[in-house]
């Protein structure tokens, strides 16, 4: 099997890159030309780059995937994210690739999570951040041209984590406090709101999830990628905090207090352990260990 993955060099798309050649498919990353960046919503150098490599299936990862910093670029995060997937998806339909994985995020939905019920795909989206409606576009793109017959899948993955994740995201970035609060002798870590409930899978699950999808996934069906396990921030840092070798506390820094947070985020995957067999296999204390451990080692 070949695959081409776009945002290769990102932290999900290094983890599926991975994933792929242990499974004992050949990758390419549309990521670089010549040691120059690819721009994914430059149409032609998607459609030239595809036809030179010829893939099986197309692994579309690359976007602008930080929900805070959405707001300060929405042009910017709009032509990427929606017109990258745009790009990605004509020159697969014009260069003849068989399969495509439009990679969305929970986000989409946003506000219409009722508390305690596992979010399924049919529950109407409201979302809530120019990132999340961005996401909802460019999979309309995808779910359209499945129905002209493009075998694109898509999936609308919940919040998910492990090593080699940037400190802009939650879980690193506490993981990276508390890191340099045991290398400084600090008693004090900040964030942010810690009231937010999250479904927390670790990255080397989902790309196991994302590459069962690219392959059995039906033509035009959304899958959840989800643990189903509601977390609160607060306890993800406590879980966080536990394993420090020095006594430290939470501080809340209004800094890092989002615009717009949504409040519950948690997913039901019924239809991706059905289409696939797939389940979550690593337990999220081992990934929160696993991060703390990698922040550790960037300190060093």
């Amino acid at each position: 099997m070949k695959a081409v993955i776009t945002g290769a060099h990102g932290f999900v798309g290094r983890h599926l890159a991975r994933h792929l050649r242990a499974c004992g498919d050949v990758v390419h990353g549309l990521d670089l030309d010549g040691g120059e960046p690819i721009d994914v919503a430059d149409a032609d150098a998607v459609h030239r780059h595809l036809r030179a490599l010829a893939p099986d299936v197309v692994y579309h990862l690359a976007a602008r995937s930080h929900v805070g910093e959405s707001w300060a670029d929405e042009a910017g995060v709009e032509r990427v994210n929606v017109g990258g997937t745009a790009a990605v998806l004509a020159a697969a339909a014009a260069t003849g690739v068989e399969r495509v994985l439009v990679v969305g995020s929970a986000e989409q939905y946003g506000a219409a999570a009722t508390p305690g019920v596992p979010i399924g795909e049919d529950t109407p989206m409201e979302p809530r951040s120019p990132y999340a409606r961005s996401k909802v576009a460019a999979e309309a793109l995808a779910l359209q041209a499945a129905v002209e017959g493009l075998g694109v899948v898509c999936t609308r993955a919940f919040n998910h984590t492990g090593p080699g994740q940037s400190t802009r995201f939650l879980v690193p970035a506490l993981a990276a406090r508390i890191a340099q609060a045991e290398r400084d002798g600090l008693d004090a870590v900040p964030i942010g709101n810690t009231t937010p409930v999250r479904d927390v899978t670790d990255v080397r699950d989902v790309v196991r999830a994302y590459r069962l999808v690219a392959l059995q996934g039906a033509p035009g069906a959304v899958f959840n990628v989800a643990s189903g396990q509601a977390v609160t921030v607060g306890e993800l840092a406590a879980r966080l905090l536990a394993r420090a070798t020095r006594p430290v506390r939470l501080e809340v820094d209004p800094e890092l207090l989002r615009p717009v947070d949504v409040p519950v985020l948690v997913g039901d995957a019924g239809r991706l352990r059905s289409a696939t067999g797939w389940s979550p296999a690593i337990p999220l204390d081992t990934t929160l260990g696993d991060v703390l451990d990698d922040a550790r080692g960037q300190l060093t």
